[in-house]
């Protein structure tokens, strides 16, 4: 571990600051609740604006804070949620396979990944509910895979409902993410300096939420 004076610096040896982005509705708060707390509801809230959670991991001997930050996928709030794309790290492009609409669309939220996100930003694409009937199921996995094929990232299906895969993605952006500062840069400053200013979520967070099913 790091040494180092301050005491967050004992705390962890790398700060990850991940962003999970995609249509309202694909279950992005769901799968961000069933991998820092391990829980599921059925009658999650819409996200307003930007919240987020912290989970400590150990990868590779080394600790690994996670913040994981959730935004709204709502039009109306994209202009809130492109100031968060700058100090990402890793984004998780998340859309629902019994939705193609909101597959379609990861091709305008890579878009603006590119507009707004640093040009090293991790990617990683996940198709969630794929616990789903394949009855209800829009896009299929072969489909899921030829997209993040076309843009050179690494997919996985997910169900926040029954856990599946939902560890791998978040592991396998982090270690991803920390081989590339080890490469870059030897030291965790690199990822520390990457913080975003909580007391500014602080402030777009506190709206009251709407009633939605996102995750069922």
């Amino acid at each position: 571990m790091a040494a180092g004076g301050s005491r967050a610096r004992a705390d962890y040896d790398y700060l990850i600051k991940l962003l999970l982005i995609g249509d309202s509705g694909v279950g992005k708060s769901c799968l961000l609740l069933r991998f820092s707390d391990d829980s599921f509801t059925t009658s999650f809230i819409t996200t307003i604006g930007i919240d987020f959670k912290i989970r400590t991991i150990e990868l590779d001997g080394k600790r690994i804070k996670l913040q994981i930050w959730d935004t709204a996928g709502q039009e109306r709030f994209r202009t809130i949620t492109t100031a968060y794309y700058r100090g990402a790290m890793g984004i998780l492009l998340v859309y629902d396979v019994t939705d193609e609409s909101s597959f379609n669309n990861i091709r305008n939220w890579i878009r603006n990944i590119e507009q707004h996100a640093s040009d090293n930003v991790n990617k990683i694409l996940v198709g969630n509910k794929a616990d789903m009937d394949e009855s209800k199921r829009a896009v299929p996995t072969a489909k899921g895979q030829a997209l993040a094929d076309e843009y050179g990232i690494k997919f996985f299906e997910t169900s926040a409902k029954t856990n599946m895969n939902v560890e791998d993605v978040f592991f396998t952006i982090a270690r991803d993410i920390k081989q590339r500062l080890a490469e870059t840069d030897s030291k965790p400053e690199a990822a520390k300096n990457a913080k975003p200013d909580v007391k500014l979520l602080a402030g777009n967070s506190q709206q009251k939420p709407a009633s939605s099913s996102c995750c069922s």
